[in-house]
């Protein structure tokens, strides 16, 4: 049985975009964090990665119009992000466009959080 901390830790994270920009918050998602977050599925750190969306669109209020899930390998791979510097400036050796893009992500959000999940056993 695996200890809590070699256990896979799974953590879910939220963004809720400005109206009217979720199609450019997408574009610069899949350009410049996504690739960074594959790097890292190959290197071990993060066993999976999905993306979400809310299927529709309800009443008007949501908390949240863009999530991703992250498995990480682990509670030390959890803590451990000292590898991204190297991985984002292997992919974007033009680090003015790439913190140029990183910041207007940010610029179109309403919202960001972070939850990383503790299983509860149901038996």
């Amino acid at each position: 049985m695996a200890t809590p901390t070699d256990a896979a830790v799974r953590a879910e994270y939220y963004y809720k975009v400005k109206w009217g920009y979720q199609e450019e918050f997408l574009a610069l998602f899949r350009k410049n964090h996504y690739p960074v977050l594959m790097e890292q599925v190959k290197s071990g750190r993060l066993l999976t990665f999905e993306a979400f969306e809310p299927r529709f669109h309800g009443e008007g209020r949501s908390d949240w119009t863009f999530m991703t899930a992250l498995v990480f390998k682990n509670w030390q791979a959890f803590g451990d992000n000292s590898g991204t510097a190297d991985i984002i400036q292997r992919l974007y050796p033009d680090q003015e466009v790439y913190k140029r893009e990183e910041q207007r992500r940010f610029e179109i959000l309403d919202a960001h959080w972070d939850v990383p999940l503790k299983p509860v056993p149901m038996e």
